[in-house]
């Protein structure tokens, strides 16, 4: 996951003439038409690539409240008084807690331990009372719920715990009576006798007391394990069927301090997520700042990760940090203690999940409470990584030591955050020339990106690395989105000889606490709901099958007209200024010339920021404004020339040039100086969502004038900088709407078509499944809405619906619907 400035990738790929996967609604009824549009031609006597039983998972990491106040099932938030400021957001040791009467967070030699080092002084007569998370503590008529505290009286108090909202109490309220003395748990039970979303817990006490780590949980976790999983979500993950489960990150990972807690490295500063912090008792577990700009506690930690995993019968995956920060940080550490120390602590990782009980980490695991071994057998080094070189050096130091030690494990490797640039390609050569077995690959693109390349992997190096798609997703959660990915994923399965495992990122979005979108599920804190990326990812993931059947389709190709459109100017978190712009024809007749020595009348402005003219020149002021984008010209435009010159003035970034402009949410443009001022790019947006054509390291200087030229012939765009060739890219390749895979099923004996038909209108299909021995019927899921449907808490559009089809022959005809994902799952005789 990478928070760059400008979060889209995108590069053009091959595309076969057509291929297919499926949708829901019940599909219409098929028919024997003379003409089909498409055909499929199966041949069930060749073998195609095997499908691994992991091959798709799912990715958890702690972005948009995910874990606290999501999948962990702890109701109070900042339960130990540990929270404190994160990227400027006003967080406090009391951020969720109210009190009435007097208390004071202390941090002195008193406390619970050296993790966790606030704790609550609460004066005699006082009460303090927690918020939960979004509208409150969600409470549930007749369920039980678990309440905890670590108390230190020294004179002993009578705590009252209740649970109530604004109407009244929730339970009938708990005396806990404290001892005098030292820290100790005290536990007590409540039964709710009314359902709220907005309810609170109180705790008063009646002398003076020290509080510390206030818990209440559901009772009813999933799998009814112990500082457990909120079920409904963690049912959502377990309906999916997962091979495997990526965690703990992401950017959690590699960002932040890689060094221990201390008081030296400060014990409230921004930590990269380290596995030995997330085991032992929670009370001794650490709370961090994150790279989301929020708190995060550890109760949901590393043992916790592997045990859901096996409940749900997926792999354990790993992933620890290389010492080369990523996620728009990019810094490679240079301590040679400290990496010594990361390799051993991923070494005992490595006992912890799979070491005999008389091992040492093997034993912190059997006194967790599971003695037996948790499998590992992959573990991930890095991710995103935009500096290949560095990185790959202290890959190759873990590599080492894994392999040595651990012959059986896996260590996958990765290519940065795009899915192409001199980033990702640098990155692929290290890994291919070091014969690495598996690379992670990350990419966060247009719909469009995903229809235009259905044959990424098709030409991938089969003797090469096998790839992990550990992170992708098409930059939206309406069903056109869920459409462009099950075309792409058709793909994956075509290719599964190469792509080993794939996991749609993220996983979890809180409504109220978003960084980050789209995202697979969505929750707050009493429901919880499927997009339709998570529809078409379950159809995919309960219907894989154990190889690939060799088929192909023909149909009419998509036809592409020029790249046009009109010209525009734009800044992101930087102030420009820009001059002497002129568009000129492909026959030399000027179309646009502006020096700004008058008005800017000519613009017009669609995004945010401060344009003026001043000096002869058309100035964005504004240093902190995103896309500032105004645009000029005719959006018929097409075969021309543009010429601007851009002067870099303040701020983090550099300019941007835009062409093809049609609208706000639809054109190109050269992005110079930006993700920080480290690289610069031609992207693509597309119904608002943007990849990455071409792009290369590289930053802008403040106050140089920078001559830029673009010139656009047809589909192809050669960009100029300071009258050198830049580069240049195609754009040429069919967002193709018809795609297929079929697989078989060994234990059924079921053939599986799936079908993608991304289009507005129905595809009439001939099948021609190449002699095999079917019967005439076939269980059918589909999935069909709306192009723009959105699933919601109270509306779920997108969802599937099963029919029978009784008309399955060697050859048949089928319609399937307009955007539409269609599953066949064929018997054979």
């Amino acid at each position: 996951m990478s928070p760059s400035t400008t979060t889209a990738r995108w590069r053009t790929g091959l595309t076969a003439t057509a291929l297919l996967t499926a949708t829901a609604l019940l599909p219409a009824p098929a028919h024997a038409e003379a003409v089909a549009d498409y055909t499929i031609t199966v041949d069930p006597t060749r073998r195609g690539a095997t499908i691994d039983d992991t091959m798709y998972g799912v990715f958890f990491e702690d972005i948009n409240r995910a874990a606290d106040g999501g999948l962990y099932a702890e109701l109070v938030q900042n339960r130990s008084f540990e929270y404190s400021t994160v990227d400027n957001r006003s967080y406090t040791p009391l951020t969720s807690w109210t009190v009435a009467g007097a208390a004071e967070v202390v941090n002195d030699a008193g406390r619970l331990n050296e993790h966790n080092r606030n704790y609550l002084a609460l004066s005699a007569g006082s009460s303090v009372t927690n918020a939960g998370y979004n509208t409150g503590v969600r409470i549930e008529q007749g369920e039980r719920y678990d309440f905890s505290v670590w108390v230190r009286a020294e004179k002993g108090t009578s705590l009252t715990v209740s649970l109530r909202d604004a109407d009244g109490a929730l339970a009938t309220a708990r005396r806990v009576t404290v001892r005098p003395g030292g820290w100790a748990q005290y536990r007590t039970k409540f039964q709710a006798t009314r359902t709220s979303s907005t309810g609170r817990l109180t705790v008063a006490s009646t002398a003076a007391a020290a509080l510390d780590m206030v818990s209440l949980f559901p009772h009813d976790t999933y799998k009814h394990q112990p500082n457990g999983l909120r079920k409904d979500l963690a049912e959502k993950i377990a309906d999916l069927k997962p091979g495997f489960v990526r965690f703990p990150g992401g950017c959690l990972v590699n960002t932040g301090s890689m060094q221990d807690y201390s008081e030296a490295s400060g014990w409230q500063r921004a930590r990269s997520y380290q596995w030995k912090d997330t085991i032992g008792p929670v009370e001794e577990r650490a709370v961090n700042s994150n790279v989301w700009g929020y708190n995060q506690s550890y109760g949901l930690g590393y043992y916790e990760y592997f045990r859901f995993a096996e409940d749900v019968g997926a792999m354990p995956l790993p992933v620890v940090p290389a010492l080369v920060t990523g996620c728009g940080q990019n810094k490679a550490v240079d301590d040679e203690a400290l990496l010594a120390r990361h390799i051993q602590d991923t070494l005992d990782l490595i006992e912890f999940a799979n070491g005999p009980v008389d091992s040492p980490w093997g034993a912190k695991r059997a006194r967790m409470g599971h003695p037996e071994p948790f499998h590992l057998t992959h573990i991930e080094v890095g991710n995103e990584e935009n500096l290949p070189v560095e990185f790959f050096a202290r890959f190759q130091r873990f590599r080492a030591a894994i392999e040595a030690r651990y012959p059986g494990v896996t260590v996958v490797s990765n290519s940065g955050p795009d899915d192409a640039g001199a980033t990702f390609d640098k990155a692929w050569q290290l890994n291919r020339d070091a014969k690495v077995g598996m690379v992670d690959e990350h990419y966060y693109n247009s719909a469009r990106w995903f229809l235009q390349n259905n044959a990424r992997y098709d030409s991938y190096d089969r003797k090469g690395p096998k790839v992990f798609l550990g992170e992708y997703a098409s930059q939206g959660n309406a069903f056109r989105n869920g459409l462009a990915e099950a075309a792409f994923m058709t793909g994956l399965e075509r290719n599964a000889d190469i792509v080993k495992l794939a996991s749609y990122a993220p996983l979890f979005a809180n409504e109220d606490y978003v960084q980050w979108r789209p995202d697979l599920v969505w929750f707050n804190n009493h429901a919880s709901w499927n997009s339709a990326n998570y529809e078409v990812q379950k159809l995919f993931m309960n219907n894989v099958g154990d190889r690939v059947v060799p088929s192909a389709a023909t149909g009419t190709p998509s036809a592409q007209g020029p790249i046009s459109g009109a010209v525009g100017l734009s800044t992101w978190a930087t102030s420009a200024a820009y001059d002497d712009v002129k568009v000129t024809g492909a026959d030399g007749a000027t179309l646009l010339a502006d020096d700004f020595s008058g008005d800017a009348s000519r613009w017009t402005h669609t995004g945010g920021g401060s344009w003026s003219v001043r000096d002869g020149q058309y100035v964005q002021s504004d240093a902190a404004a995103e896309n500032t984008m105004v645009s000029a010209g005719d959006p018929n435009w097409h075969d021309y020339d543009l010429h601007v010159k851009a002067t870099k003035k303040s701020g983090k970034e550099g300019f941007l040039v835009a062409f093809g402009v049609k609208d706000t949410g639809n054109y190109y443009w050269w992005n110079l100086g930006g993700w920080n001022n480290t690289q610069s790019a031609v992207e693509q947006a597309v119904d608002g969502g943007k990849s990455t054509l071409i792009s290369k390291a590289g930053s802008v200087q403040t106050g140089r004038a920078y001559d830029i030229d673009v010139k656009v012939r047809g589909r192809q765009v050669t960009l100029y900088l300071d009258g050198q060739e830049w580069g240049r890219f195609t754009d040429d390749s069919p967002a193709e709407p018809f795609r297929q895979v079929v697989t078989e099923d060994e234990k059924t004996g079921d053939l599986i078509v799936k079908v993608v038909n991304a289009q507005s209108a129905d595809a009439r299909t001939t099948v021609d499944l190449g002699g095999a021995r079917v019967r005439s019927s076939a269980r059918v899921t589909t999935l069909t809405a709306a192009p723009d449907a959105v699933n919601s808490e109270t509306q779920t559009p997108v969802a599937p619906a099963t029919s029978t089809f009784t008309g399955v022959a060697d050859r048949f005809t089928y319609t399937f619907p307009a955007n539409s994902i269609t599953f066949l799952r064929i018997r054979q005789k």
